[in-house]
């Protein structure tokens, strides 16, 4: 896809009012995703954040109302590895019969040094990055096409990917990683499969004549909780982890600087669906200027993308477009 793009560099403070708009966003007790919920309900949005562990979401709503004492804010409960959580998640959302404007596919894990599995029994990285948010998009479709009827604004998905996905590789024959796991492997794996989720969500939009728009993002190499390390993780590990991202946020970007090319993809007039958009700092790591960014030719497959969706659709028997 050609985009032309000005070099010109986009901030936060640049982003239109986001009042009246309801936005969830998974995995906004920290890192990107908390940043991104931050900078949106200071633009007048009501945010949804999505959380797996209610202490720390109580922790960050009462972080993200003292930072933001005029915002609208809620918690909601969401565990990302059981799609029985998902569905019920979803049912109760569409119950509320409420508009949903923005929803963005921010939270993830990253390479847990041994093969673990969600509920379903599917494998981590693979369970929680990719198959419950095509499950959850797909579950909340009505809400976005009630926002879509309403709005004069239409509503946007925003996946969030990584340059991890140039090295990865679809294995069809072992995409849970039973036969091989490698963490940093499946990890790519999984990011490559989101960012073809996004673009086959975008194809099946638009021949759907659907307003709702499709977004890709990337937030480069950021300080976030993917570098601290979780519960997977034993004490070293996550000491080892905690010193690496300090780093990271030095050199490279902090979560706030982060959380930039998620707000572009939800909010900026230039983004458009199907696109792909992540900071032009040094391969792509870093840098507060976001423009569209390179996409490896294995995720422009339109065949293994069509084929990726189906597979998504029997292991969590959600069907939609």
């Amino acid at each position: 896809m050609s985009e032309s793009v000005t070099s010109k560099t986009w901030t936060a403070a640049e982003m239109p009012s986001q009042a009246g708009k309801r936005v969830l966003i998974t995995g906004a007790n920290s890192g990107i995703g908390y940043h991104a919920a931050l900078k949106l309900a200071r633009k007048g949005a009501s945010i949804m954040l999505a959380c797996r562990n209610r202490q720390r979401g109580e922790e960050a709503l009462d972080r993200l109302q003292t930072e933001a004492p005029s915002a609208h804010t809620e918690l909601v409960l969401l565990d990302l590895a059981s799609l029985k959580d998902v569905r019920e998640f979803a049912a109760r959302e569409l119950a509320r019969h409420r508009p949903l404007h923005i929803l963005i596919n921010n939270a993830g894990v990253m390479a847990p040094p041994q093969r673990l599995e969600t509920v379903d029994g599917f494998e981590l990285q693979f369970g929680t990055n990719v198959l419950a948010h095509f499950a959850l998009t797909g579950l909340l479709m009505p809400a976005l096409e009630m926002a879509a009827k309403e709005s004069s604004e239409p509503p946007r998905i925003v996946t969030i990917a990584s340059i991890a996905h140039k090295r990865g590789e679809l294995k069809f024959n072992d995409l849970q990683s039973t036969k091989n796991y490698s963490p940093m492997k499946s990890y790519a794996q999984s990011k490559l499969a989101d960012l073809m989720f996004a673009f086959e969500l975008d194809r099946r939009l638009r021949r759907a004549s659907s307003r709702i728009m499709s977004i890709a993002a990337h937030p480069g190499v950021a300080h976030t909780n993917l570098f601290k390390g979780g519960d997977h993780h034993s004490s070293i590990e996550k000491a080892v982890r905690s010193i690496f991202g300090h780093a990271i946020g030095i050199v490279l970007n902090t979560d706030a600087e982060g959380a930039l090319p998620t707000l572009y993809a939800a909010t900026a007039s230039e983004a458009t669906s199907g696109g792909y958009y992540g900071p032009q700092g040094f391969k792509e790591m870093r840098g507060d200027e976001v423009r569209p960014s390179e996409v490896a030719v294995q995720a422009r497959n339109e065949s293994d993308a069509n084929r990726l969706w189906q597979i998504c659709e029997d292991l969590t028997s959600v069907s939609y477009l």
